[in-house]
């Protein structure tokens, strides 16, 4: 199977996670990553130089209208729903949060779900709340793979087990294994 985009859902206890994820990427990562990370609304600064750090992918945090391009991160800004639009593009609204959340993983994983289809990774690591469960049923039933961080790792498993109870996931991986599959992606044609 080839795919086009990664998007990957965190909330509390995943900034270590999501951190070793883009660190172990390779500069030559041939997809977008698409992060819907819940974090605190008042600080829009320090968080993409906090992920950037350690990555081997650049991280931005997108202008509305952005075009998405392989081999980079994109950050929903604080306090922003970042959506995935036809034509490969970021929106970005300041409509009502979700499940008290803005950004919310659900409409960003649905959004994307509905953009690639069965040529999406969706991802949801540790976190306190049921955001993202919706937004990962979604993703598998457009055809997508649904790969959810084993709770028994995360240091807060309310979102992953939620996750869990909402979709049969095609995986549950550990951290460790979840870096070695996104490793193994090479391309996104035959």
């Amino acid at each position: 199977m080839y795919y086009k985009a990664v998007i990957i859902g965190g909330s509390a206890g995943s900034f270590q996670v999501i951190t070793r994820i883009l660190h172990s990427l390779p500069p030559t990562f041939p997809l977008p990553v698409l992060l819907s990370l819940h974090r605190l609304k008042h600080i829009r600064s320090g968080f993409v130089e906090a992920l950037s750090i350690k990555a081997s992918i650049p991280i931005v945090e997108p202008f509305d209208k952005d075009q998405i391009k392989p081999g980079r991160a994109y950050l929903a800004p604080a306090n922003y729903h970042m959506f995935i639009e036809l034509g490969n593009k970021i929106a970005l609204s300041t409509e009502e949060p979700v499940n008290h959340s803005r950004p919310s993983i659900d409409l960003s994983f649905v959004t994307a779900a509905q953009v690639y289809r069965e040529k999406l990774i969706g991802i949801i690591l540790s976190g306190a709340n049921r955001d993202g469960a919706y937004g990962l049923k979604k993703i598998k039933d457009l055809g997508g793979l649904a790969i959810v961080q084993d709770p028994a790792e995360c240091q807060v498993k309310t979102m992953t087990e939620a996750s869990l109870k909402l979709t049969k996931a095609d995986h549950v991986f550990s951290t460790q294994e979840i870096i070695k599959f996104l490793q193994n992606i090479k391309s996104t044609a035959p």
